[in-house]
Parts: structure tokens; sequence; C-alpha cells
């Protein structure tokens, strides 16, 4: 068995990989990468039975990996550059290649995947982190599923500026009820919903036209969204919306959360080139 362990600025995302290539996950919070580490593998072992015999070893990625050093519980560690980590996972999850992956967590990544090849192609500081500081901000409101249920309830015609409100008719490929203005005409009957789904629709908006557009720069019609802020239906909406309005395909993997901590796992089963 291997396990892979993503430690993010916020979360820890844990996986753990059986040689029958069926995998159980794990989500942790803390804020010291060694506690969260020694948290997320202990949990682990714990909630599955896993023994420490078991385990071949523990692969490390993310930002908080540098900080770890040594064996965890008496395991052999190594470790994994991120992106290699975040083309792996995205690939085996969408069961895709020659595709951009679009790695949504506190900001958000963009890897070009390919079999044998991963490049870090850019990316923008817009993703959870900004979802959350927003929220906090603006709705006082610190628990991002929050955000997300009273954003279900939202419109954003009280919000956003629409291409409708500033022309008679479409403008070009630009529909009447697409954004032309991220909080452009907030009114004063605005309510925390309609804010709510503004925040999310600037965010979102942003993270699918950047991924389209650097997916067209690399001639590549397939964007996976993965990390721990691609799965909430209503972001899903706005970046299907994106997608079709460029001509792309977006893919939703299921277990798209993990899919970091599990690209570093299958990075010992699989040969990096």
């Amino acid at each position: 068995m291997i396990i892979g362990i993503d430690i993010g600025s916020t979360t820890t995302k844990s996986v753990a990989i059986y040689p029958d290539n069926t995998f159980k996950t794990l989500i942790t919070k803390a804020f010291d990468p060694v506690t969260s580490a020694t948290g997320a593998l202990g949990k682990m072992m714990m909630e599955n039975h896993i023994g420490i015999s078991s385990i071949k070893n523990i692969v490390l990625t993310g930002v908080g990996a540098s900080r770890v050093e040594g064996d965890l519980f008496g395991i052999p560690t190594s470790k994994i550059e991120e992106i290699q980590a975040v083309g792996l996972g995205g690939m085996y999850l969408s069961g895709k290649t020659d595709v951009v992956i679009a790695s949504l967590g506190t900001g958000t990544a963009l890897v070009e995947a390919h079999a044998g090849m991963i490049n870090h192609i850019g990316g923008t500081g817009i993703g959870g982190g900004t979802l959350l500081g927003l929220a906090k901000t603006i709705l006082n409101i610190s628990d991002i599923n929050t955000l997300f249920d009273l954003a279900e309830q939202g419109h954003t015609g009280t919000v956003d500026l629409q291409i409708g409100d500033i022309h008679d008719s479409d403008i070009g490929f630009l529909k009447k009820d697409m954004t032309a203005a991220n909080f452009g005409k907030v009114t004063d009957n605005a309510k925390n919903e309609d804010i709510a789904l503004g925040i999310m629709n600037l965010v979102y908006q942003v993270i699918g036209t950047v991924s389209a557009f650097a997916a067209k720069s690399r001639i590549i019609d397939t964007v996976v969204i993965t990390g721990t802020a691609s799965n909430t239906a209503v972001g899903k909406r706005i970046l299907s919306n994106i997608a079709a309005l460029y001509g792309m395909n977006f893919v939703y993997p299921e277990y798209s959360a993990y899919a970091t901590a599990i690209g570093a796992a299958l990075s010992k089963k699989l040969p990096l080139k």
C-alpha cells in the first residue's frame, strides 16, 4: 500500500492506494505541516484499520511537504513536486491524456499534462482563498459550505452587470444574459444570497476563462477540474457555461478534491518522465 499526502496551506488531503488500485480518502485541517502530515496519516490508519507494516511508502506533496523530513511513524517518505502530482492525478481520475488540469486550491494552478510530459503553464491567484476572503469581508461568512448554500438561492441580476443591461441584443458570441462586469450593478435590493452568487460568479468565471484560454493556447480542448474548490454544484454550473462559451470540454472527475494526493501516491507506481 502507498499513501499520498497533499499538504496545502489550509487543508491536507490524503489517500491510501491499495495493491488492487482501490483507495481511501481523507481530508483534515491543520496549519502546521508536520502536524498535518502526522495527523492525516494517523487518522487514515485508524479509520481504515491500516497497519504500519502494510504501508510501503508515503509520498508527500504540496506547499507544506518541504517542512516534513524523515520517516513518519517509522515509514519511509519521499516527495514529488506538486505540479507533477497534479498532472498524474488529473490524468488518472479523468481517464484522459492531452489535457489542461485546473487545480482549484487557495489559488488556481494550470498544468498541461500528456503521457510522459507534465508542465506548469501558469495560473491565477483567484481560487478558494478568494471565495473565503470575499465571503468573510462582505458577508461575514467563514465557512465555505455556507457560502455555497447561500449562493444556490441567489440571482446575479441584482449584482452583476450583464450584456443585456448595456445592449439591446447579443454582442458577437456573447449572449444578453452573460456577464459584462462582475459586481458592476449592485442594486439596493441585492440580498445576501445574490451577493454570495456574485462572489462565486466572479471567482469561477475568472478560473474558467483563464483555463479555457490556457488550453486553447496549447491546442487542447479538454480541461480537467480538480482541487478542493472544484466540488460544488454552483461552481460547476458557472464553469460549464464558460466551457460552452468557448467550445471547450470541462471534466469534473469523482474524487477531484484528492487529485494531487492521488497523483503523489501514483508516482510510486508509474514511471515519471
